[in-house]
């Protein structure tokens, strides 16, 4: 992995006195209370403001997206918001603009919102989960996104295989064993791919338990920073955990709900483990991609270890005998 020491990021000019000042220019008051929360894709705070009491903010990473690929993700969610769809939508200014900008640096400010973590393993819990994602999925198919790209084998599998090996971010000792295992991975999921009929919608793209904020009176779904063109399956999988039967019980309740408001196309389920697969594979390529950042070093000090790529080609040899077995069923 390369040298962070020396190496100069974009973030380390984003300064507690940046991120106030970039309040003040927004047209807030700030308190002077800023809380980091826990985001590495990009940077997120708490701010105190002495008229809303408390915002957030997030600074957008420079050169992931482009300002069109952000303003689609902004417009998605307020459509959502205005159809009283629980996504947590930016705040516009008095000229309408939810983008804003100061010292190089992009950013949105959003409205607080608290919650606890959902009891996913909770039936009621599953099936108004899936009353949310049905709707969202209800809107999301509505049109397409024009600049934001579409979850495909080719992105987020082999282009992180090929980012990985050609950045010596595996060890010698596994490069070998991982290019054969990874590609022979990614031959069973291009031909799942290409043997299952699936349509693209506007997905929230990364829906774990960690971006839903439960209350007594239902969720918040919380960053579509990852919203992209993909099959609704990929909303879905992400809430299913524990052994097939357990799993196959979550995915009932969900349906349940989700087909209250959007039809589910149950041959997508066939790309559950495929999906898994390219969500392993991109995962390490984006720790090896991001590793330049200071925060990814000290965040995840295991990356790049031989026990790290020793544990990796051990679980996708477990996802090897996955990509075997009968797709999921709704129980």
């Amino acid at each position: 992995m390369p040298d962070v020491l020396n190496t100069e990021h974009p973030y380390d000019r984003l300064t507690p006195d940046t991120v106030l000042d970039a309040m003040e220019v927004a047209g807030c008051q700030p308190t002077g209370s800023v809380l980091a929360l826990n985001s590495y894709e990009n940077r997120v705070y708490q701010i105190g403001d002495e008229a809303a009491g408390f915002l957030v903010a997030k600074f957008y990473r420079p050169g992931r997206w482009s300002d069109a690929q952000i303003h689609e993700e902004h417009d998605f969610a307020r459509t959502l918001a205005e159809l009283e769809i629980p996504v947590v939508a930016p705040i516009t200014d008095a000229r309408g603009e939810s983008l804003l900008c100061h010292a190089g640096f992009r950013f949105a400010l959003f409205p607080r919102r608290g919650g606890r973590a959902p009891e996913l393993d909770d039936p009621d819990t599953q099936y108004r989960l899936g009353q949310f994602i049905g709707r969202l999925h209800a809107v999301g198919a509505a049109r397409a996104f024009r600049e934001r790209p579409t979850l495909t084998p080719t992105h987020f599998g082999h282009a992180s295989v090929d980012y990985l090996l050609a950045h010596d971010a595996v060890p010698r000792e596994y490069v070998g064993q991982y290019h054969d295992l990874a590609n022979e991975l990614m031959a069973v999921v291009d031909a799942q791919f290409a043997a299952t009929p699936c349509r693209a919608i506007r997905l929230h793209g990364d829906l774990h338990a960690g971006n839903v904020l439960w209350t007594d009176h239902g969720a918040h779904l919380v960053d579509l920073d990852d919203s992209r063109m993909g099959p609704a399956v990929q909303d879905i999988w992400l809430l299913l955990s524990g052994e097939r039967a357990d799993m196959q019980r979550q995915l009932g309740e969900i349906l349940a709900g989700y087909e209250e408001f959007f039809e589910f196309d149950r041959r997508e389920l066939a790309l559950v483990e495929p999906l898994r697969t390219l969500r392993l594979l991109h995962y390490a390529a984006w720790l090896a991609r991001r590793w330049i950042d200071p925060a990814f070093p000290q965040a995840f000090p295991w990356f790049g270890t031989l026990n790290y790529w020793e544990e990796q080609i051990l679980t996708l040899r477990e996802q090897r005998l996955r990509l075997q077995e009968p797709p999921l069923r709704a129980a």
